[in-house]
């Protein structure tokens, strides 16, 4: 494995400077493109590069990250992505998809739907950041289930596992390599987040990529891991289950149960406040609520800001 350590040259409101992203080979032409420390907006992406060829996973939030992307893309990839794929709709995964025009981006057919709907929505959240001139670039080719793209000889499979993170998730396997790309279905030392997607549903997902035999996995946030990522989200995930089955037996609502609950080895992982939209669509399907449903987005999204006592910091 090799990595290309970029020299942090951004600056931003925290106490805790964001780096740049820097680029590791995880098998033969396959590269991670991570970006620590993996909180809130700060994405990974994915690149294939094979016979002169090369397609991407992702792109970054803003302008400025994608354009150092672009500029790591270049230093192993003879020409630029023909294909970029993304994983779901989240600006973070996919602000960046104008800085490579050359490529036909691809994702689930709701992707493309929800990309259009949100627009630029997650700007007005921290507008703070300095976004750059960022042009929605949603997918111009869709699937419903799944698609193969043939990168020079890579064979990659984009799958849409099922609602998790959102209802619209794709994950990138690359079958010879045992290279997964799960988009932010699972996360590396990130708490999971299922405000747009199911519990259940990410259970269910879980066990499905587990099911793959993968033997390298890049989290859509965090460091590049191996299998044990299935197992520690799939404990996590169970784990809210259960303090929303015995919240709800307490007759707690969701902000109560979080409030009252131990994180235990959970504490580590970083974005905690997650728990409580993560409850929020525990308590649903406990309720009868089907994985995916429709739940008030914006009133999730306030009552862990509510929780936490302050917005997230976005370092992107």
């Amino acid at each position: 494995m090799t990595t290309t350590d970029r020299t942090p040259t951004d600056s931003t409101p925290t106490t805790r400077r964001a780096q740049d992203g820097r680029l590791e080979e995880v098998a033969d032409g396959v590269f991670a493109y991570v970006q620590p420390d993996g909180g809130w907006c700060l994405s990974n992406a994915g690149l294939i590069v094979s016979d002169g060829r090369s397609a991407l996973v992702d792109t970054t939030a803003t302008e400025a990250r994608t354009r150092r992307l672009r500029e790591a893309v270049a230093t192993v990839a003879p020409e630029m992505p023909t294909y970029l794929v993304n994983t779901h709709f989240h600006g973070d995964h996919a602000f960046g998809n104008f800085v490579f025009p050359e490529a036909v981006v691809v994702g689930h057919e709701r992707t493309r739907t929800e990309m259009t709907a949100a627009g630029l929505h997650l700007t007005t959240l921290w507008p703070e950041v300095c976004w750059g001139e960022v042009e929605l670039s949603p997918p111009t080719l869709t699937y419903r289930d799944g698609v193969t793209l043939h990168v020079g000889g890579t064979v990659a499979e984009v799958i849409h596992p099922g609602p998790a993170h959102t209802g619209n998730d794709s994950v990138v396997w690359l079958p010879e390599q045992r290279v997964l790309f799960t988009g932010d279905v699972v996360m590396s030392g990130v708490t999971p987040f299922c405000l747009m997607g199911s519990v259940s549903g990410s259970i269910e997902v879980v066990r499905r990529l587990r099911a793959l035999g993968a033997r390298t996995v890049v989290a859509g946030h965090g460091p590049v891991a191996g299998p044990e990522l299935f197992d520690e989200t799939e404990r996590y995930l169970r784990w809210v289950q259960q303090v929303a089955a015995d919240g709800l037996a307490a007759g707690l609502s969701p902000l109560e149960a979080a409030r009252d609950c131990e994180l235990g080895e959970f504490a580590a992982l970083l974005d905690s406040e997650r728990l409580v939209p993560n409850l929020r669509r525990a308590y649903a399907e406990l309720g009868g609520a089907r994985p995916g449903a429709a739940l008030d987005v914006g009133a999730l999204f306030a009552e862990m800001v509510d929780f936490h006592g302050r917005l997230p910091t976005c370092r992107a």
